[in-house]
């Protein structure tokens, strides 16, 4: 039988990989190719953050692959050839190696799901086996409905539906060994891709990740070893190590949700485990509703009276608001491409509510800054934020990051790290400048605001 093409994108791993797996049944040679083609998810394009992660992951997937006999070819759009799509470079590599089957991963961001459909539409009529596979949820969001066979639109219920009697199969571990081709195509180096920042703002990311399957089985293995058994109580600490980091382990596919079901059983009741449903519930709400990654899905918003101010706006980026908290978290972002999530919400309640700039304006920065920049949790979390998207945070509820560092940074350990000069406020201030706006009048602003959406 003649090969297979393993189109690999957020899949990189070779753990519990339906399709790699398929194409594994298919007893021919596997060419796994991984496409780079970032003007083909315009406008959400993956940002610095996203590409410095996805350098490193796809290195430690050529070495997994090199390990069994296997080698990663990578190709680009555009890139020296005359492929001006993926679809054309997937014909390309179909004609080189004789190939007849193409076999990947589903994803469900709008742009992709759309080129997707097209390309295997196209070469199914081309007598191509064309297969794509379930590879990043533990439930299909087409699969899911409320009584009225309508999408979930609240968290709670959803993921009262979906838990109640979920049964993902058990992983599939790695192969052994992965057939390859006698004669393997050729690729592109990986440094082609240009995915590195050309300036090295990124030392802090190497020393708080470790991007690949084998760091995100460690992040699993730490995270239930210890931090797990705390989760409920001190996952709201940033100070601690709290929370599981998996984020980008499972946006870039280096370890699936079922692996992680499989590997707690004990907290499959847990707090812990409603948050991979909230990623789920995410993709939920993306594929039923895709004009949310840039609309509100509560159309009522779109009259909502937005300020701009672009002083304001970088000092929010720059961790530069005067306001110790909200400060803190940037600069964590800025350093590590992460933030904790308590945080997350305390900066985008300060930027769409205490500075009522539009939502989009966080979510495209959090996108380029983020390595678990993820256009499902993403959309969710700042339409949360807002107030405009589903299972919302109510209008009224705007966090003051004074009263959340106080519960929730009581020593003030996290400020500390993050914002050593904000120690100086209290008496002189030093280089920490003044709060950009005021806590107390920009919430009654903001409500006001809100209250004009009902009028």
């Amino acid at each position: 039988m003649s090969a297979t093409l393993l189109w690999l994108r957020q899949d990189l791993r070779l753990t519990d990989h339906p399709a790699l797996q398929a194409a594994i049944a298919r007893g021919a040679p596997i060419i796994p190719v991984f496409i780079w083609a970032p003007d083909e998810e315009a406008p959400w394009a993956p940002g610095a953050a996203s590409r410095w992660w996805l350098h490193h992951s796809l290195t430690a997937l050529r070495r997994d692959l090199e390990a069994r006999g296997s080698r990663l070819v990578i190709r680009a759009v555009g890139s020296g050839t005359a492929a001006g799509s993926t679809l054309e470079v997937l014909r390309a590599l179909l004609r080189e190696t004789g190939a007849t089957a193409v076999h990947w991963s589903r994803r469900y961001e709008p742009a992709v799901v759309a080129r997707d459909r097209i390309i295997k539409d196209t070469l199914r009529n081309e007598g191509i086996e064309a297969r794509s596979f379930n590879a990043a949820l533990l439930v299909e969001p087409w699969d899911v409905q409320n009584l009225s066979g309508k999408p979930f639109q609240v968290f709670t219920p959803f993921w009262r539906r979906v838990s109640a009697d979920l049964d993902p199969g058990k992983p599939f571990p790695a192969p052994r060994s992965i057939a390859a081709p006698a004669k393997s195509p050729k690729s592109l180096a990986l440094d082609a891709l240009d995915l590195l920042p050309k300036i090295a703002w990124d030392a802090g990311f190497a020393e708080a990740w470790r991007p690949g399957e084998a760091g995100a089985a460690a992040n699993l293995d730490g995270f239930l070893d210890g931090p797990v058994k705390g989760y409920g109580d001190r996952r709201n600490f940033p100070a601690e190590r709290g929370t599981s980091r998996l984020s980008p382990h499972l946006h870039f596919g280096e370890i699936s949700p079922r692996q992680v079901w499989h590997a707690a059983p004990k907290w499959r009741t847990s707090q812990f485990m409603a948050e991979i449903g909230w990623r789920e519930f995410a993709h939920h709400l993306l594929w039923h509703f895709p004009q949310t990654t840039d609309a509100p899905l509560r159309s009522d918003f779109l009259r909502f009276p937005w300020r701009k101010d672009a002083k304001q706006l970088r000092a929010w980026q720059r961790g530069l608001s005067g306001v110790p908290m909200v400060d803190a978290g940037m600069r964590e972002l800025w350093h590590t491409g992460w933030m904790h999530n308590r945080v997350r919400m305390v900066v985008g309640s300060f930027l769409v509510k205490n500075l009522r700039l539009h939502w989009l304006e966080g979510a495209r920065w959090f996108w380029d800054t983020l390595v678990d920049a993820d256009l499902a949790s993403n959309t969710l979390g700042w339409q949360w934020c807002a107030g405009c998207g589903a299972d919302a945070a109510p209008y009224f509820r705007v966090f003051n990051p004074d009263s959340q560092a106080e519960k929730f940074d009581p020593e003030g350990v996290y400020r500390k790290r993050w914002v050593p000069e904000a120690a100086a406020v209290g008496g002189a201030r030093g280089r920490y400048p003044a709060p950009i706006v005021d806590l107390k009048a920009s919430r009654v602003a903001a409500l006001e605001a809100f209250a004009s959406l009902r009028k």
